[in-house]
């Protein structure tokens, strides 16, 4: 049995899509609202964990 994949580390590992897709329960805009507070806590909390400059994190992620 494989670990589920918390969002906030897709978030951290820039898997953007599937960050948002993780938050099924809810429609595109809210999942991108839910995307960007979560983003923005973890950017200030764990700083250490992002490897990509802010601007690649939702490059070629189309809304």
């Amino acid at each position: 049995m494989s670990e589920e994949i918390s969002v906030d580390d897709l978030i951290v590992a820039a898997k953007v899509l599937q960050a948002i897709r993780a938050e099924v329960g809810c429609s595109i805009h809210e999942a991108i609202d839910e995307f960007e507070l979560r983003y923005n806590r973890l950017r200030a909390e764990r700083p250490a964990d992002f490897t990509l400059p802010h601007g690649e994190y939702g490059r070629n992620v189309y809304t």
